[in-house]
């Protein structure tokens, strides 16, 4: 099974962009870094894959996963 490209929130010489990972170019591009983590989590949703959040710098903020997350948080109980 092959896996699926996670979407990154990345900043771009525009805003922010909305990248598949390993893609070349930006799949979307937004003025503010709220609306393009909101294309990519409604993205994410549909493809059953991850959204991964930079900062500015290009360090990772955060991450959402919107799939079948084979490593759930082990604080949260069903």
């Amino acid at each position: 099974m092959t896996k699926k490209r996670d979407i990154h929130v990345v900043p771009h010489d525009e805003g922010w962009a909305t990248k598949k990972e390993g893609a070349g170019r930006a799949g979307s591009v937004s003025d503010t870094q709220k609306d393009a983590i909101e294309r990519a989590r409604d993205q994410a949703r549909r493809e059953h894959v991850e959204v991964v959040i930079h900062r500015k710098d290009g360090t990772i903020r955060d991450s959402d996963s919107y799939g079948n997350d084979p490593n759930p948080p082990k604080d949260r109980r069903h």
